[in-house]
């Protein structure tokens, strides 16, 4: 009996750890309140970007021979070592991705933002405080976005070409116009 109970108080911890977390939502939940001028045009530029096409590049002759080159046993798209910097969130576990996110939007909102679920609702977005403290990834600087541009942008990659910050960045920065 106390083993049983043992058990289930570890069960119970367990589930209310992964209960806990936040989950990954998908651009698409994030899209209605952030596109339009209104908004900073945020979504538009996402759409723009090579960030929104990634996960449709590893599809591409030129991947799939990059991958074979490289000696990987798969191709491309379903690399790790390629996936892992043209999806998002590659490694979590599936139960933490809401119906709506799908892989093949790539490197979405929640690359940067962290995972969406507790921040999404615009009574917790609209409190920049509430949002941070819900899970949105905050960058205290340009110097912290730029270490996380180098998580992908950076040598590791086949195909890596100097990384340019200031450029880089003035392509996608986006802000919540208010």
């Amino acid at each position: 009996m106390r083993r049983l109970m043992s058990v289930i108080v570890v069960l119970f911890f367990l589930s209310s750890i992964i209960f806990a977390q936040n989950r990954y939502v998908g651009v698409k939940s994030c899209a209605p309140c952030h596109k339009g001028e209104k908004k900073g045009a945020i979504l538009e530029k996402w759409e723009k970007s090579k960030h929104s096409k990634a996960y449709q590049t590893l599809l591409s002759e030129a991947s799939q021979k990059i991958a074979k080159e490289k000696g990987l046993k798969k191709p491309a798209n379903e690399s790790l070592e390629c996936l892992e910097c043209h999806i998002t969130a590659v490694k979590v576990d599936a139960k933490l991705f809401e119906k709506n996110f799908k892989k093949e939007d790539g490197v979405q909102c929640e690359a940067c933002h962290g995972p969406g679920s507790a921040y999404k609702t615009m009574a917790i977005m609209k409190d920049k405080k509430k949002a941070i403290e819900a899970g949105l990834t905050y960058y205290a600087d340009e110097k912290a976005i730029e270490a996380q541009c180098k998580t992908c942008h950076n040598e590791k990659s086949p195909t890596y070409k100097e990384f340019k910050f200031k450029e880089a960045w003035a392509q996608i920065v986006h802000k919540v116009v208010k």
